[in-house]
């Protein structure tokens, strides 16, 4: 009997796993899809704008407008970001081919590198902590209220 639960528990397990994996996969692809059809519409419409960027602004527009529910791409999502670093090998490696580049102009590649990676750790806080405040005035108005002596908007 103790091994017939625990051989049920390990199933139940691992078909939660399957079942997160396939949605990830397919969450993924749809994800992949959008960008080539927004690739497509780019290079079609010789749109001065890349086609991944097109892609995220459609992305956007249709999660806010609520046509594609978080849901459908929330997981997806979740595992490309959680993948990042890999995409950002390839030109680490190749920097690397070009040491004359980097004894020349290398404090100046540094320098965008941290200014840039500063301003995007500023910008994503700032608006990480705006998020969370408007979510905490819509989730506890009148304690916000209290708090900062103001009505919440």
């Amino acid at each position: 009997m103790r091994i017939a639960v625990q051989t049920a528990r390990c199933l139940t397990k691992a078909a939660r796993i399957a079942t997160r994996a396939a949605r990830i996969a397919l969450q993924t692809a749809l994800l992949w899809l959008l960008a080539a059809v927004c690739n497509r519409v780019a290079t079609a419409l010789h749109v001065p704008v890349p086609g991944s960027i097109l892609g995220c602004a459609v992305l956007f527009l249709l999660l806010l407008f609520r046509v594609v529910p978080l849901a459908w791409v929330e997981a997806g999502a979740d595992w490309l970001i959680a993948q990042l670093l890999l995409f950002f090998l390839p030109p680490a490696v190749g920097i690397i081919q070009y040491p004359a580049l980097i004894r020349a102009d290398g404090w100046r590649l540094l320098l965008v590198i941290l200014t840039s990676t500063a301003l995007v750790m500023a910008i994503t806080g700032a608006v990480a902590d705006a998020i969370t405040r408007r979510r905490q005035r819509r989730a506890h108005p009148l304690a916000h209220q209290a708090l900062t002596g103001r009505r919440s908007g």
